[in-house]
């Protein structure tokens, strides 16, 4: 096995992961994938939760990656403590009771850069030191589940990490959701298993995309930018209304299916950022161009169908830290 480049085999989702009654019903939805360790991020979802008390909050995997600090490490857990949270591959590798070889099991296509692949099994290795410092974190990590069906109002969501196949899969990429095969290999996911959305993340770059019998969304980063210039994350929000902040959204079946700007204590964010992974640290070379919003991605580029930018879009430059 390649280490940052194959799943191991238990990364594979049973056929019925998505079968069965979904284990809540709700009219707001929140999925967070790839909150990444960012105090900050989740400070600021915390207050946009408590202006929905209704709102159901779903931390889609990865929520832990640039918290090696074990202080910050624990203020993320009890943050998610209140919410369902499942696992993505950073806590289903720090979860283990053996190294598995897949080493951050991000399983990197191969357009990946190898450099880029050695960095980030380098931050799982430190992450595995701060989680072996935390008595029973290992195995609270290894508990949680890899994938979720819920419902907003009566409508089946299916929330994964990776895709509806792989805990780690990289079929709701930009890239792959681009070809023609790929969108009718998913519409016929959507209309056999009877779900209206799928809600995923790990690619770390948004994605959205409406179909004849369900709607993908990708949030991306829910503690990174996602954008140029952006200092904001991105969470997915699925409601029975829309949102007056939203970035983009479709409307299917009586929900709205919207991308949500978190706009969290960037200075802060940096603060932390820094004192954990200083210069030339594998954190540092890989992520702190885009903690500081050097992107090239847009919005718009990641609508591949069926969903429209909002006219929240033309005030996102006004918009200041919370």
């Amino acid at each position: 096995m390649r280490a940052g480049r194959d799943c191991p085999l238990d990364y594979r989702l049973t056929r019925d992961a998505f079968s069965g009654e979904p284990l809540f019903d709700c009219d707001v939805l929140y999925v967070v994938g790839g909150l990444y360790g960012n105090r900050q991020a989740l400070a600021a979802l915390q207050r946009r939760v408590a202006a929905e008390p209704k709102a159901r909050v779903v931390f889609n995997g990865d929520a832990h990656w640039f918290d090696r600090d074990p202080e910050i490490f624990q203020q993320i857990e009890q943050g998610l403590s209140a919410h369902l949270a499942l696992r993505g591959n950073v806590e289903t590798e720090l979860g283990r009771a053996d190294d598995s070889g897949a080493g951050c099991g991000c399983a990197y296509p191969m357009e990946v850069d190898d450099a880029v692949v050695e960095r980030s099994n380098a931050i799982q290795q430190v992450l595995n030191r701060t989680v072996q410092g935390l008595p029973g974190m290992a195995e609270r990590l290894a508990s949680r589940p890899s994938t979720a069906l819920v419902s907003v109002a009566g409508r089946r969501v299916a929330i994964s990490h990776g895709d509806e196949q792989s805990l780690a899969g990289w079929s709701c990429s930009r890239e792959s959701l681009s070809e023609a095969a790929r969108q009718q290999q998913l519409d016929n996911w959507f209309a056999t298993h009877n779900v209206t959305v799928l809600a995923t993340s790990h690619t770390c770059s948004a994605v959205a995309l409406n179909l004849e019998h369900g709607s993908l969304i990708n949030n991306g980063a829910a503690g990174l930018p996602n954008f140029a210039g952006g200092r904001y994350g991105l969470l997915s929000r699925i409601a029975t209304t829309p949102h007056p902040a939203a970035l983009y959204r479709c409307q299917r079946d009586g929900l709205f299916i919207e991308a949500l700007p978190l706009n969290y204590n960037h200075d802060a964010f940096l603060a932390d950022f820094d004192r954990q992974w200083p210069a030339d640290s594998p954190a540092e070379l890989s992520y702190r161009s885009r903690v500081l919003g050097q992107l090239a991605d847009r919005p718009e580029h990641a609508l591949l169908a069926g969903f429209s930018l909002c006219q929240s879009l033309c005030a996102l430059e006004a918009l200041t830290d919370e």
